[in-house]
């Protein structure tokens, strides 16, 4: 049974001692920050690991077409077709039709 109360005591000293050398112990910002980011990167290991291989990446062909595009042929418009300004933001406001109007 002393046994036990000398471990027990030798135990709650070694703990205490350890505690009050821990509140004097002291790291700098830049010791937090590299922690953070290193326990970032451990706990979320496996996903980095499952993330799919980048697509190889192959220079495309650039042709004479691509460079200088033929531009397509004006097609007519309509001859009730009116053509509005593009700098205007005004529109027509069509009143709902009501019999006897």
């Amino acid at each position: 049974m002393m046994r036990v109360w000398i471990t027990c005591f030798l135990f709650l000293f070694g703990a205490t001692e350890l505690l009050q050398w821990f509140k004097q112990f002291s790291l700098p910002l830049p010791i937090f920050i590299l922690g953070g980011v290193f326990l970032a990167i451990v706990s979320n290991y496996d996903k980095l690991t499952s993330l799919p291989s980048p697509p190889n990446y192959e220079e495309p062909e650039i042709s004479e077409s691509d460079v200088f595009p033929i531009q397509p042929a004006q097609t007519p418009q309509p001859a009730n077709f009116k053509k509005k300004p593009l700098n205007s933001v005004s529109f027509e406001i069509r009143k709902p039709f009501r019999p006897g109007d």
